[in-house]
């Protein structure tokens, strides 16, 4: 597949997210329990991690972790996924994604001059990433 039609499907992807679902996945995120429950699952990526595992790494109590998983699955931030007799979660990177490019996609627009790569998305240091 040529680089031109990637980009062409990969914006389709990024327009496609609404304010209010923006709205809806920013708000799951403004937990600092939720956060941190995300944040986790990224590290971890597509494999994820169970219920009791999550709970076991971030010291929270299964009825609130399950409270706050609910709230990410219905912002479509994580998804889950039944192995057996094991329910594991993930994060949904396509949505996380999507919503990054839905706060950055009018990046400069109305600047007089050209922001250059000032709009693109920046890692944090190595030391607040470790912290994490």
């Amino acid at each position: 597949m040529d680089g031109s039609i990637a980009i062409a499907r990969d914006f389709y992807k990024l327009e496609s997210m609404k304010s209010k679902e923006a709205i809806a996945a920013l708000s799951a995120l403004a937990s600092e329990s939720r956060l941190a429950v995300y944040r986790l699952l990224v590290k971890r990526g597509p494999e994820g991690y169970t219920p009791s595992e999550l709970a076991r790494r971030l010291d929270i109590p299964a009825p609130t972790l399950s409270f706050h998983l609910k709230g990410l699955v219905q912002a479509g931030l994580v998804v889950s996924r039944r192995e057996a007799r094991n329910l594991f979660y993930s994060p949904n990177f396509e949505r996380m994604n999507a919503l990054v490019g839905f706060l950055t996609e009018n990046c400069c627009s109305l600047a007089d001059k050209a922001c250059g790569t000032t709009c693109e998305p920046q890692s944090a240091p190595a030391e607040a990433r470790k912290r994490a």
